[in-house]
Parts: structure tokens; C-alpha cells; sequence
């Protein structure tokens, strides 16, 4: 079975952390590099994160030094730390493949992520 679910996200002040999780089946996690990515009202998708099946990141700027990305492969998971939340942040966040990589997958429901004050 293939499957991507997101979760963590949720109504954070400026200036405040979340830790979002991604469980992602064997079948896609095991051999890919896994990127985050986010949909804003009125906005593509967009890539801001990717990790590498050996654990190499790299970040979209406008969220380097604030994001950080990492994977545990004993457990499928991909998690993106969140420090230091803007407005701007708000979004549904999702995971999948690095499409710079790979054929994306199904997308799973996503995690909503709501800066404001």
C-alpha cells in the first residue's frame, strides 16, 4: 500500500515553533529523497525542503535558518522543525518524493499551518 500522512500542524503565534511529521509507506521512503512542500491561498506548491536517502538538506531561501528537515529511515518518518513562524508561513504542508528527483506520488490530506496573532 502506498500512502503519505502529514501531521503536526496546527495555530502558532509569530515567532513560535511546530514539528511536522510525514509517514510515508516503504515503498516511497526507502529508496527517495523526500522533500516538504506548501500550498498557500493563491499560490503554487511549492518545494522548501528536501533530504537526501543519506541525509544531505537543502532549503528554499526563504525559509533557510528557520526550517530544518530530517528523516528517520528506521521509521519511514520525515520531519520538518519550524522556528521562528511568519505570517507568510501559513500554509498546507505536505511531503512527498524530491520532484526535482523523482515521479511525485499521490498526495496525502496534508497538515494545516496557521501563523498569526
Amino acid at each position: 500500500q502506498v500512502y503519505l500522512v502529514e501531521s503536526g500542524g496546527g495555530l502558532v503565534q509569530p515567532g513560535g515553533s511546530l514539528r511536522l511529521s510525514c509517514l510515508a509507506s516503504g515503498r516511497i521512503f526507502s529508496l527517495n529523497d523526500m522533500a516538504w512542500y506548501r500550498l498557500a491561498p493563491g499560490a503554487e506548491r511549492a518545494l522548501i525542503a528536501g533530504v537526501t536517502t543519506s541525509g544531505s538538506t537543502d532549503y528554499a531561501e526563504s525559509v533557510k535558518g528557520r526550517f530544518t528537515i530530517s528523516r528517520d529511515n528506521a521509521k519511514n518518518t520525515v520531519y520538518l522543525q519550524m522556528n521562528d513562524l511568519k505570517p507568510e508561513d501559513t500554509a498546507v504542508y505536505y511531503c512527498n518524493v524530491d520532484r526535482r528527483i523523482a515521479t511525485i506520488r499521490s498526495w496525502g490530506p496534508g497538515t494545516q499551518v496557521t501563523v498569526s496573532s
